[in-house]
Order: structure tokens, then sequence, then C-alpha cells
């Protein structure tokens, strides 16, 4: 056939009657390739086929995100964390949006208001409860350079996730939260893990380090336009003086050989200010100890440098935090070590999370030492559990624990034996605890420190433990440790102590005849407290004045605790009708636990044996069986669990 006679057909781009815009194809061949999910890639049965099960939706327009962003493009951070809702507890979703919607977050200082793609004001606890059964939930972070420019925020993460509706083809549903109360106003957003569908919402991981941040730079950049060179200079002239991981430092890390940087060769192609802008950078980590001019052009730059940035950062925004929260009182910052510290007692001043994406808590404590303690807190805490103004001891593994100390004393060639203790116990002359209490604790510690290869059950009521036992087991719990477990002292602030009738933690002081260590700060308050504290017990009988000095009554502790028990049991009889039982000192105490109390002598839980009740010592190991039937022995203000029945149950 003649050329001539070929037939081109050259159709030009469809037209949409009305004036309705016609998806372009390679928005069509996203959606529809989302929708198909993994499984249009290949088949279930291929290997091929179970990789791209893994990826999850987003992963194609992972690829073509961000393909027309250049070094003028807006920056944008997003910080996104997948949270297994099973592991993460029943009250994750709930603590995370409660703290998401804290006082002073906003421009005026207001509550946090939480809004959605249609409300706005959203209701979370709705959300909450349709996401309950979730396998998992997304939590995101969203962050862009030039929010104060963008100002609508709200407008701006409701596009934001429009475009990953698209992206991902499928309706999402979400929750999200404007904050301004850093130098960095965000938007924090949490993302149920179901799709329109019902199912699990599985999400490439590409989509989620890349991808949605490509949409996020593409999204700023349509509202602002592309960054002017006066902007770039302005944000690259204040990384030189930065005490942080930069750009500049990522650019000075590329052009290292062997230990060090040539400026010769590394800014053969730079413009004489990009090259200011280094050379101002290298001088400024000199101060710091992190690089070191050895010629003209030639600087060498420590294998640490990084690190060493990153957690400078970190402490620059702990000291800030620590100054907003103490005002202009001024003390000593200290930032407590669990694996070096010493005990620390003191005063909440503050708290928080210190890493709102993986709720990392924080508590800053004004100690009786006179300085200021800032402890980050062990993984799943719940800042609920710490009131602001309540007192706590931080506490680290710095110390032998005594009951290690006591089963390398009880052990014989490295073997330890219940039966051989025990006899050693019941021949002992004097024993403060019972043989079987102590047996009991012992055994609990062995099986704590078996489950960690520490020490070898061997057969029921026999271990083999190392030979240096107690120096081994504080090196395990060390490496174990997350955070700071701080230990609560007492709920109320020392103001309300006071005058409260109960055993408080005043009281413990005066009875011990501890002293602050301090007259700064809190350490002044606490000896101010003690003073009128035994004016109060004077008054109630319970402490006589001699002149100047002042003698407490004996068992002044237990009568306290009792006559608040008995005030707090009348009240229960009159709500409920049931008759109160005091526990006596070594008995045994069984029952359906019902609730817990807080008082001024510390945290009661009610057990009920169906004709009365006893209010006994809380611990937090109980609370997960609220309802269940315990069993529980009390001795003087302590107490000895036994949940066995609940399990059994």
């Amino acid at each position: 056939m003649a050329d001539d006679d070929r037939f081109r057909p050259r159709p030009g781009r469809p037209q949409a009657k009305g004036g309705e815009r016609i998806p372009r194809f390679t928005t069509k061949v996203l959606r529809a390739v989302s929708r198909a999910g993994p499984s249009a890639q290949g088949g279930s049965g291929s290997g091929r086929g179970r990789r791209t099960l893994r990826m999850g939706r987003g992963q194609v327009a992972a690829k073509v995100a961000g393909q027309a962003l250049g070094p003028r493009s807006r920056r944008v951070v997003i910080k996104a964390r997948l949270v297994n809702l099973k592991r993460a507890g029943p009250r994750s979703t709930t603590t995370h949006i409660r703290y998401l919607e804290r006082e002073g977050v906003t421009r005026d200082g207001e509550p946090g208001q939480a809004f959605s793609a249609l409300d706005e004001i959203a209701d979370t606890r709705e959300f909450e409860e349709r996401g309950r059964a979730d396998r998992h939930q997304f939590r995101f972070i969203v962050s862009p350079e030039d929010a104060e420019d963008i100002g609508e925020l709200r407008t701006f993460s409701r596009q934001l996730m429009d475009q990953m509706e698209r992206d991902l083809g499928t309706k999402l549903e979400w929750i999200a939260v404007d904050h301004w109360d850093t130098d960095n106003p965000h938007t924090h957003i949490v993302l149920r893990g179901k799709d329109d569908a019902g199912k699990d919402l599985i999400i490439a991981p590409d989509y989620l380090s890349r991808g949605m941040q490509a949409r996020a730079r593409e999204l700023a950049t349509e509202w602002l336009g592309l960054r002017t060179e006066h902007e770039i200079r302005q944000s690259r002239t204040r990384e030189v003086t930065q005490e942080r991981w930069t750009s500049l430092d990522m650019q000075i890390t590329r052009q290292v050989d062997g230990g060090t940087i040539d400026l010769s060769e590394a800014s053969r192609n730079l413009e004489g200010y990009d090259r200011s802008l280094l050379v101002g950078r290298l001088r400024h980590l000199a101060t710091l100890g992190l690089t070191e001019r050895i010629a003209a052009d030639t600087w060498t730059v420590a294998p640490n440098a990084e690190t060493t940035l990153r957690a400078l950062s970190e402490r620059g925004d702990i000291v800030r935090t620590m100054q907003r929260a103490l005002g202009k009182t001024q003390r000593e910052l200290v930032i407590f070590d669990p694996k070096r510290s010493s005990p620390v007692v003191g005063r909440i001043a503050d708290k928080g999370l210190s890493d709102e994406l993986s709720d990392r808590a924080y508590v800053i404590v004004d100690g009786v030492d006179g300085r200021a303690h800032y402890a980050r807190l062990a993984v799943n805490f719940d800042l609920a559990d710490f009131p602001v103004g309540g007192i706590v001891e931080l506490r680290g593994v710095t110390e032998i624990r005594r009951v290690d100390r006591s089963i390398a004393e009880m052990s014989i060639d490295g073997v330890y034996r219940t039966e051989t203790a025990r006899q050693r116990l019941e021949s002992a002359s004097q024993a403060v605890r019972t043989p079987s209490s102590i047996i009991d604790a012992q055994v609990r510690r062995l099986e704590s420190l078996r489950r960690g290869n520490v020490v070898e059950r061997l057969a029921d009521g026999v271990w083999r433990v190392p030979q240096d036992l107690p120096e081994t087991a504080m090196r395990y719990v060390q490496s174990r440790l997350s955070g700071v477990q701080p230990i609560v002292r007492s709920y109320l602030p020392v103001e309300k102590q006071v005058r409260t009738v109960g055993a408080t933690w005043l009281d413990e002081q005066l009875t011990r005849g501890s002293a602050p260590q301090s007259s700064v700060g809190f350490a002044a308050t606490v000896q101010r407290a003690l003073d009128d504290r035994k004016l109060f017990l004077v008054e109630q009988g319970l402490a006589d004045q001699r002149g100047h000095h002042i003698g407490l009554a004996r068992n002044l502790l237990s009568t306290l605790r009792t006559r608040e028990l008995e005030t707090a049991a009348r009240r229960i009889e009159s709500d409920t009708g049931l008759v109160y039982r005091p526990a006596p000192d070594g008995d045994r105490v069984s029952g359906t636990y019902r609730r817990s109390l807080l008082l001024a002598s510390g945290r009661f839980a009610m057990i009920d044996d169906g004709v009365g009740f006893s209010l006994v010592p809380w611990r937090p190991v109980i609370e997960a069986h609220l309802g269940q039937s315990l069993s529980a022995t009390v001795r003087g203000p302590g107490v000895s669990w036994d949940i066995s029945r609940s399990i059994s149950r």
C-alpha cells in the first residue's frame, strides 16, 4: 500500500459536555490500580503477588508524586506512624486525642478542637468508638515550613487528605487538630485503618515515606508559589548557627572523604554565597568541637557529628520546655538519666509528650533538692495517672535490689531452692515478714529473670543462678529500660495536705525526720508546709508542743490512715448498704475488685465479698482485673496481691 493511502487517525483531546472536566488518563490508571489493590499485579499464589500484597495502596502514586518538584518547591515535613491498637492498649486513641485537644495549642492559647473532612467540630468519641475494633491506625504530623503564610491549615489538611483518597482509591475516615503552640505550626491527623469497604487499609510504605510528603509539597507550592531566591537564602542563612542537623550539614557530609572536607574541591561548582555558608557552618561546628581547620580550605569532620547535633537539638527542645514550665523561676535544669541519676522526689511542675507521634510522655519535677528534673517516661505510661502538683519519686536502676541480694545469699553452689530458703528463714530468730511472703517475692523475681535468660529453672522450686546475680540482674534491668517509671507518693499537692485528715506525704517526712535539701523553689514550699502541718497535728491532738519543739504521737501514720479510711467507708456504706470490714494486719481479704479510691493516705481498692467490703492498698497490677475476684494480704501500709484466682476464672 502506498504511503499516501495510509490512514493515520489523530484524535484530539476528549471534550466533555456541559464543561465538565474529564479526568486525565493517568489519573484513571492510578484510581483503577489502587481500587484493584495488590492482586492487580500478580496472583496471590506467586511470590511476586505476595510481595505486591505487602506493598498496599498508593504504590503507583508514590512513584509519580513529586515529579515536578524542584529545589525551589515549598518544603513540608511529614512524620508518620502505624499504631497497632491491640498492643497500644484500649485507651490509646482516647489518650492521644485528649492530648491533642489540650489547653493552649491554638493561636489564642485555647484548647485544641478536632475537625474532620466535613465537620468543623468533630465528634471524637464517636470516631473512637467506630475505630475501637480496628486492627491498626495511622497517625501523621504535617508541618509545612511556611505554615504561617499558609494560615488556613484546616483547608490545607482537607485538600491533602482529598488527594490521598484519590491516590489510595478509597474514602478515608480521619480527624485532625491544628497546633500553633510551637515555632513550627503543624497539624496532627489520626486516620482509621479501614477502607470504604470496611477492610484493613494497607498503605504502601513508599507512599507513607515519600508519596504523602511529595503531595503535601505540591499542595504548598500550589498555594504559595515557588520559593524566591531571597526566601531560600534566608532559610539557609539561619541554618549556619543552628544547633541541630541541617541541610548544610548534609551537604558537608556528602563531600567528606576520609574524615576531611576540601572546600576547594567541594565548592568548585558553588556560587560565592553558597561557599560562604559552608565556611560559616564549619566554623560554627568548630565551636562545638565537631570540626577543625587543618589548612586554608581543609577541615576535619567528627564521625559523630550527626549524632551530636541531633542530641543537641533534642536537649535544646528539653531546656525550652522546662523554661516554659518553670516560668521566671530560676532553677538548675537536669535531665534525669535512669541508668545514672540518684533518686529524686518532688512536685510535678508540668507534663506532656516528648514525641507527640509515638505518645512518649515526660514529666518535669521540681525537686526537694532545689533543682528541676526532666524525665522521659517508659512506654505506655498514661499521663492522667500523674496529676500536676502531685508528689512523685523518680528512681532509676543504679543500685542492687534487695531481693536479688537475698536470692544470692540463699543460693548454694549457684543453685537456689525454695525449700532450703524456707528452712533458713524459719530458723531465723527475727523476721518482719513471714517466710512464705519472702519466698513468694523471690520466686516472682526469679521467674522475671528467667524470662530474660538471667537464671534457669531446673525443676519446680529450683533455679540455677549466676554467681554475680545481683550485678547481672541490675545490668539486665538497665538494658531493658525505655524510660523512667515514676512512683506517685501523693496525688495531693503539699498545700492541700497541710489540713487533711489522712496519712499524707508530709506526715511521712515528719516521722522520718526528713528535711528538704535546699531552700530554693519547691524545697522552700515543703519546709513551710511541714511547719504548718505540725501545728495542724497539734490541733488534732496528734502532737504535743513543748516550747519550740513539737513531739509526734506514737503510731501517727496508722492513726491518720485509720481515721481517713473510716470516713471514706461511711460514705460507701451510705451509698451501697454494704458493711465496712477493716482489713486486719496479716489477714487475707478476698472478694471482687469494684473500684479504686484516691485518698490523702494513698490509693485504695474496694474489695466486695457480697456482704461487706474492705479497703486495701491499691497496686497498678490489679487494674486490669477490675470486676474480677482477687485476694490480698495486708501488712501495715503494704499489701501482697494474689491475682491467680482472677486468671483461673
